[in-house]
C-alpha cells in the first residue's frame, strides 16, 4: 500500500500519543517499551528498544519522534508477518526446530547445539524458546556479524584468523548498536 512522504497512518499516530506520556513529541526507550508487545505476554526488552531508536532514530538523540516511530512499527510489524510463517505451532515464541528451520532458510549452516545453545540464553530458566524481539535482535546482531566476518574472509574459505582486539571491536560494535 503506497503511502505519500511524510504520511502518519492513524493507528500509529493514536499508539504514540498513548505512550509519548509527558506529550513532548518524542518517546524514550522506556515509553516505546510499554507500546510493544513481544509475544510472550510481555513487552519488549529495554535492550531491544534501545537498539530500535538507535537504528530509527536520525538524529541520534535517544528519543524517536512519530516519523520515527511509524518506521519502527513498520519494521516490527514485517518481522511479526515473517514469524507468523515459521511459528509453526502459533505460540507466539520461537522454539528450537523453529528456529533450526528459519536459520536454515536464511542460509546458515548452524549446529543443533549451537541453535539450543541460543534457546537457552533466550530462556534461560526453561530453555524452550525466543520472544518475538529475542528474534528480532538475534537477527541484527547476526546480520552484523556476519557482516563482519564476511569481510575478514576474503577467500570465502569460512574460516578467518582474527586478533583479540578485532574481536572485541567486532563484539562490541554488534552489541551496542
Amino acid at each position: 500500500m503506497y503511502e505519500p512522504e511524510g504520511f502518519i497512518r492513524p493507528e500509529v499516530q493514536q499508539w504514540f500519543s498513548l505512550v509519548d506520556k509527558d506529550g513532548s513529541g518524542q518517546i524514550t526507550a522506556t515509553e516505546l517499551k510499554a507500546a510493544l508487545a513481544n509475544g510472550k505476554g510481555g513487552t519488549f526488552s529495554e535492550s531491544a528498544c534501545r537498539l530500535m531508536i538507535s537504528m530509527f532514530g536520525k538524529k541520534q538523540s535517544g528519543f524517536l519522534d512519530l516519523q520515527e516511530f511509524q518506521e519502527v512499527f513498520k519494521y516490527i510489524n514485517s518481522w511479526i508477518d515473517f514469524l507468523r510463517n515459521i511459528d509453526l505451532d502459533q505460540s507466539g515464541s520461537i522454539q528450537e526446530y523453529e528456529l533450526n528451520a528459519v536459520l536454515e532458510k536464511m542460509g546458515y549452516k548452524i549446529s543443533p547445539t549451537f541453535v539450543q545453545f541460543l534457546i537457552k540464553k533466550c530462556d534461560p530458566i526453561n530453555g524452550q524458546s525466543m520472544s518475538v524481539d529475542q528474534f528480532i535482535v538475534f537477527c541484527i546482531q547476526l546480520e552484523k556479524f556476519t557482516g563482519a566476518f564476511k569481510s575478514r574472509d576474503t577467500e570465502r574459505t569460512g574460516t578467518i584468523s582474527i586478533g583479540f582486539e578485532d574481536f572485541l571491536m567486532i563484539a562490541f560494535d554488534c552489541s551496542f548498536n
